[in-house]
């Protein structure tokens, strides 16, 4: 019984850490934080973009460094699943495009916890 509670407590607390980690997340997209994302995401991180292109951990940083152009980007719809060391984070996004008119999205994050920490290893988005 004890390893049981152990495990949901630990599982507990990787959702409270990973949902911290997404807010930050999506607040490092809008404010186009570079440094953010090198300190939180894998070497071996890949991103499939809104075109369907695929790009590398330092193909996303310069993206990021560019900025998207969006503004009150809002995650909304939060399901984090915990799966021992591995974890997936889907959303929906609010937001604002540079012309002011209100868009919305998905995204799909996936995480691994290496060495003890949550690392994003892969992501995925999709805008309307």
């Amino acid at each position: 019984m004890q390893d049981h509670m152990t495990t949901a407590l630990q599982a507990d607390a990787d959702r409270q850490t990973l949902d911290g980690l997404n807010t930050s997340y999506v607040r490092a997209v809008e404010a186009c934080d570079v440094k953010w994302f090198a300190n939180h995401l894998a070497l071996d991180f890949m991103n499939t973009n809104t075109d369907g292109s695929l790009v590398d951990r330092n193909g996303f940083l310069a993206q990021v460094a560019k900025g998207s152009g969006l503004t009150e980007i809002e995650a909304r719809d939060v399901i984090i699943r915990v799966l021992d060391d591995f974890a997936i984070i889907h959303a929906r996004t609010v937001f604002k495009f540079p012309t002011g008119i209100s868009g919305w999205g998905r995204y799909t994050d996936i995480w691994s916890k290496r060495d003890g920490n949550w690392l994003c290893i892969a992501a995925q988005v999709t805008r309307c």
